[in-house]
């Protein structure tokens, strides 16, 4: 049985913790990230003692807290410039903290039926967003699980009776190199294995090249995947020309628009998405540009029905009875999170042109600090960018060197990644609280290493 007094304290003191978190982080005035080893960070939380014994106390739970978050990486930072992960806006946290509670894995709807007809609807939304307003979909906790499940319906497109008979060697998947490393995940857990990818060729920033597009003869061809945007440009692929000639020849098309699909919510950056709508699939995060906590993923497909015929599953104790409203037959995992929730309570609050507000403010932000670093003595920058993303160098030294000491710094917190086999520092602007003032002390920084 709950404690309902306890729990009410201690939630109180979650909500003002939380609360003073986001400010500090959201005002920069505390480190980015803090990398505190293993052994001294488990030793400073207690963690050894609390598992054996027990007995954490609303008191305690403030300290533990305050340190756990102190530890832990500031996503709301004006330094947070390093991963495609959420700046989470605070309706999701309410849908991760009423999910805590309730605890609904809708994935069958008689566990969770308001759960799943938030997520009906949100789908509805997304579907009619990336041109499917017949297609059908499901979330998932992320988007290599997405990419995964969009593949699977494209195996059962391409060999429906893959299900009970295992998978041909002949079938291939053609992808850019640059694609996430998902794709190429999701080729050997279906089967087909790595010799099965077939690398497209590109222009020298690694987008598609339509007019290089290989011949089909002697391939029997599973899917095509091109990127909206790719993870480490941020720049996308030309989906109308690579839709157009999917569509003359029969080949899946799949997009795997997981970080960009949310510029549709833009007016004035929707044109990036021209073609997602000839596509067989696409997924879009949620938890990457739509300010939700992790993990909310679509699996988007044109087609509903070939949603429906990626798994082929038989459980006494599940599948009985009419199946008309369960999720579960459309997706990897049975025991599923009220993932709708958190993309409703954002849009709910939010609205679509807040939502596509924010995309476009970090697609300036990012812009600006292109211009800021072209226009600077010591940097270069190789491409304009297209979305919130953008890769650059200072000098010719070790890239990977200068990001490590920024990190020590606590100040910023960049990634990097190669571009035509030469690595470059790159950002990913994720916080609302990234300002001019942010991008030119990040300058400065690097300039002054």
């Amino acid at each position: 049985m709950w404690n309902i007094e306890e729990f009410t304290e201690a939630a109180g003191i979650t909500v003002g913790e939380l609360a003073a978190y986001v400010d500090v982080s959201q005002r920069g005035e505390a480190p980015v990230l803090r990398r505190t080893p293993p052994r001294e960070l488990a030793e400073r939380l207690g963690l050894r003692d609390l598992i054996a014994k027990g007995g954490l106390t609303p008191d305690a739970y403030r300290g533990f807290l305050r340190t756990f978050l102190e530890e832990g990486t500031r996503l709301h930072h004006p330094g947070f410039l390093a991963h495609q992960v959420a700046s989470p806006d605070f309706p999701a946290a309410l849908a991760d903290f009423v999910h805590g509670a309730t605890n609904n894995p809708m994935a069958v709807y008689e566990m969770g039926a308001a759960a799943a007809t938030v997520e009906f609807e949100v789908l509805r939304w997304m579907l009619g967003k990336v041109g499917f307003p017949a297609g059908g979909g499901v979330l998932t906790h992320g988007g290599s699980l997405a990419n995964l499940t969009a593949l699977l319906a494209a195996r059962a497109r391409a060999v429906p009776d893959a299900w009970d008979d295992g998978v041909p060697c002949d079938l291939v998947i053609l992808a850019p190199p640059a694609a996430h490393y998902s794709i190429a995940r999701a080729a050997s857990i279906l089967g087909l294995g790595q010799r099965a990818l077939v690398p497209l060729e590109t222009d020298a920033l690694g987008r598609i090249d339509p007019a290089k597009l290989p011949d089909l003869s002697g391939k029997r061809v599973m899917a095509l995947v091109a990127s909206a945007c790719a993870t480490g440009t941020g720049l996308y692929d030309d989906l109308r020309a690579i839709g157009a000639w999917c569509r003359e020849r029969g080949v899946w098309f799949h997009v795997d628009a997981a970080h960009g699909a949310s510029a549709l919510l833009s007016d004035r950056h929707a044109h990036l998405l021209d073609g997602i709508e000839l596509a067989d699939s696409a997924v879009w995060d949620a938890h990457k540009m739509l300010r939700t906590s992790s993990l909310a993923a679509a699996v988007l497909v044109r087609r509903e029905a070939d949603l429906d015929a990626a798994f082929k599953q038989e459980a006494s104790y599940l599948f009985y009875g009419d199946q008309g409203f369960d999720l579960i037959t459309r997706t990897v995992e049975c025991t599923k999170a009220e993932l709708g929730l958190k993309i409703f309570l954002n849009l709910a609050w939010r609205g679509e042109r807040g939502l596509g507000e924010y995309v476009a403010g970090r697609y300036d932000t990012a812009h600006r600090f292109w211009e800021l670093a072209r226009d600077r003595p010591g940097f270069t920058a190789p491409y304009e960018p297209q979305s919130n993303i953008v890769c650059f160098r200072h000098g010719d030294g070790d890239q990977a060197a200068i990001r490590e000491r920024l990190m020590r710094g606590g100040s910023f917190h960049l990634s990097s990644t190669e571009l035509d086999g030469v690595r470059h520092l790159r950002i990913t602007v994720m916080s609302p609280a990234t300002d001019d003032r942010a991008l030119v002390a990040l300058l400065d920084e690097i300039a002054a290493l």
